[in-house]
């Protein structure tokens, strides 16, 4: 599967910057989403599982995945989802209605429920009530995804001095981290606040070839302000590359601040990779919307 290569020229720079189209992969399984649930779909069919459950919030790029993977795919879906409030709230929050749409059952639990997900006891409870099922942690990263993400890279890509990607719950930078050779530098812009990332990303990476940049966060998961949102749509003005503002928006935003700051090397290239999430635009807008701020917009 070839998937495009775009440049991005950075004006007065002798930087060469590219971007890797992952949010093309598939239209409603894109980018880093469609890589990690790729084996864990294998493993579930070798053993004969017919129903996946999986965890999220509620504009959740890997609910939405897993509920339109499971159908194209023959499996029945179950959300756990964060926010009990949310369960009257399907119709107006184009994920969860997506999702619904695509087949998937939610169970909506409290913020508090929540954080206790992967105790011994949570996850009794979830056999009891739901029986058989595959397991697809929330965000999607196991061993299975890890092997997904480490096919992002190709062989021709040993031409980058890094690669930089956004990084939720540490999955694709593990998997990218895997994947590279020589002196190449894998950064990672997480978009959540703290430093426990740099543990869970280890649990999976083979190599000490990554860093993590915290300084792109923009406040925290989903938080965005006025800045992050007039460079994405300055940016798909210029470029006619769509970016969402929960991950790759922040990544992108960040590697050109850094270009700025002459943090790389004169001549380096880097290859950013787009992880998808286009689909959380839809619901970031509402909210948006709800406070008079400016939206995202696609439109030519």
């Amino acid at each position: 599967m070839e998937i495009p290569t775009q440049e991005i020229k950075i004006v007065n720079s002798t930087v060469k910057v590219f971007i890797r189209r992952e949010d093309l992969i598939h239209p409603f399984v894109s980018g880093n989403k469609f890589r990690k649930l790729k084996y864990n779909l294998l493993q579930a069919i070798k053993e004969n599982h017919h129903t996946l459950l999986t965890f999220g919030g509620a504009y959740s790029n890997h609910i939405a995945a897993t509920a339109y993977a499971g159908k194209e795919s023959g499996f029945k879906t179950i959300g756990i989802i964060r926010g009990d409030e949310l369960a009257s709230k399907i119709k107006e929050n184009p994920t969860l209605k997506f999702a619904q749409d695509c087949g998937m059952k939610f169970e909506f639990v409290s913020r508090e429920q929540y954080r206790m997900k992967e105790s011994s006891d949570f996850i009794s409870k979830l056999n009891e009530k739901y029986g058989s099922y595959y397991l697809v942690p929330e965000g999607g990263t196991n061993s299975y995804a890890i092997l997904g993400c480490e096919e992002i890279l190709t062989n021709e890509d040993f031409i980058f001095d890094y690669i930089c990607c956004s990084v939720g719950t540490g999955g694709t930078i593990a998997g990218i981290s895997n994947s590279i050779t020589g002196k190449q530098k894998v950064l990672g812009f997480p978009s959540l606040k703290g430093d426990f990332l740099q543990k869970d990303i280890c649990n999976f990476a083979k190599q000490d070839n990554f860093s993590l940049i915290s300084d792109y966060h923009f406040g925290g998961y989903g938080k965005v302000n006025e800045e992050l949102i007039l460079f994405i749509n300055t940016f798909y003005k210029e470029y006619k590359i769509p970016l969402d503002p929960i991950y790759t928006g922040k990544m992108v935003f960040g590697v050109i601040d850094l270009i700025k700051k002459n943090y790389f090397p004169e001549n380096s290239k880097i290859l950013l990779i787009h992880t998808g999430g286009i689909q959380g635009v839809e619901g970031m807008n509402i909210k948006l919307k709800n406070k008079n701020l400016q939206t995202i917009g696609f439109d030519d």
